[in-house]
């Protein structure tokens, strides 16, 4: 089976470094901000059923990473002027480590459960630095299954389905879900996905 893409949300991507920057007093380390991503995403792909920034997620050595809200923390070539306009606008990445806010948090890109999420990540992952949260991360099956084949700069593209399995023993899982409930997160997973597919295919054939 295809792995489920969506269409990456760019200006949540921004908030979403923006909100944890402001949330560690203006200044977070990258590396903790894109871990803090993954468990808002986990937390409301589960409750919710989508992804809060619909970004892709690629497992690397340092553990899951949302490639699109990577590229924004580092202000990389890989951006589009659009994108990079916007997001310097909000977050500084000039510092090769940390991550600084350069305005307030738009909030007004996100949904009560995308703040739901996010306070969730906070609340519960935010006490703990990037190293710890690194081996945290690599606890969880939809980066665990990659764990023998990633080595130094490499990378997979991850599952968004296996953001519905548990990880191993007490970690927390960013929402508890039974067998039934995955099963209907799954099945709406795969409508947004197919529904998503079919407006791509319009819009290209309409361009």
């Amino acid at each position: 089976m295809e792995k489920l893409k969506f269409k990456v949300n760019y200006e949540k991507c921004t908030q979403t470094l923006n909100f944890f920057a402001n949330k560690a007093g203006g200044r977070i380390n990258k590396m903790k901000a894109l871990k803090l991503v993954f468990f808002a995403d986990r937390y409301h792909i589960r409750k919710f059923g989508r992804l809060l920034t619909n970004d892709n997620y690629v497992a690397m050595e340092h553990g899951p990473v949302p490639s699109k809200t990577k590229d924004i923390a580092e202000s990389n070539d890989y951006l589009d002027d659009i994108i990079k306009k916007y997001s310097q606008g909000f977050v500084d990445s000039a510092n090769n480590r940390a991550l600084c806010s350069k305005n307030e948090v738009d909030e007004s890109v996100f949904s009560e459960s995308d703040l739901e999420a996010l306070n969730f990540a906070w609340d519960t992952f935010g006490n703990f630095d990037q190293f710890e949260l690194r081996d945290i991360t690599h606890n969880y099956p939809e980066w665990y299954k990659f764990k023998d084949k990633l080595s130094n700069g490499s990378c997979y593209t991850m599952d968004l389905l296996d953001f519905l399995k548990d990880p191993k023993d007490d970690y927390d899982k960013c929402f508890e879900l039974t067998e039934d409930g995955k099963k209907e997160v799954k099945e709406h997973l795969l409508e947004l996905a197919h529904i998503e597919s079919l407006w791509s295919r319009n819009a290209g054939c309409s361009a």
